[in-house]
């Protein structure tokens, strides 16, 4: 798994050097657009493939950095999640489809995301780390809109660079496999936070802070 790994790590640092910026908001209609990403693993065979999709289309650049975003972050996604079901404890979901959890840590399912501590938030990044619930209640309100939003567990990843560019931590797959590692090793279900976000079950969730 380690050299798929530093496989995964190689091409997404390739994507770097371009600016991260999305100028719209994530919707199903762009996403179905583009969701030729999930097939494409090298940063060469995608620029390639956008090219070929939008290249006469007068809203390219918009296809461009959506598709580049898309890609960056399913894919650094597709490594954490491998990482995860690869841990003593954890277990795979049967149904890879199924868009409200990735795998099971002691019989307790999640959906995982990471994320970049979102600059909205009202409070700096040291205060949401002494209170992390408001962070997790802000998060699950305020990200993942459309066929992406559900209250089931989840399990935040929260990144935070101290240049600002904490996107980029994203494509620090062996350093986020540490995290993972130590955070696993010492899982306890009684240190989750539980948030009742609606009337039919309480949710269960917890934040691994990225931080460099």
């Amino acid at each position: 798994m380690k050299n798929e790994l530093l496989q995964i790590q190689s091409e997404l640092q390739k994507r770097l050097s371009i600016p991260y910026q999305w100028n719209r908001k994530q919707n199903d209609f762009l996403d179905n657009k583009t969701n030729f990403i999930y097939r494409i693993k090298t940063f060469e065979n995608l620029l390639a493939e956008v090219d070929k999709q939008f290249k006469s289309n007068k809203n390219f650049q918009m296809y461009f950095d959506y598709s580049l975003n898309r890609w960056f972050n399913f894919w650094s996604a597709y490594a954490v999640e491998k990482i995860f079901c690869s841990l003593p404890n954890v277990k795979p979901v049967f149904n890879q489809r199924d868009r409200l959890k990735d795998f099971s840590i002691n019989g307790i399912t999640f959906d995982h995301k990471t994320t970049v501590f979102p600059r909205r938030f009202n409070l700096t990044f040291e205060q949401a780390k002494q209170n992390p619930l408001s962070l997790i209640e802000w998060l699950y309100l305020n990200q993942s809109k459309q066929k992406r939003k559900h209250y089931h567990n989840r399990l935040f990843i929260v990144l935070f660079s101290s240049d600002g560019e904490h996107w980029k931590l994203k494509a620090e797959i062996i350093w986020l496999k540490e995290l993972i590692e130590n955070y696993v090793s010492q899982f306890e279900s009684n240190k989750l936070f539980s948030l009742q976000l609606n009337k039919e079950f309480k949710t269960l969730s917890d934040i691994i802070w990225a931080v460099k």
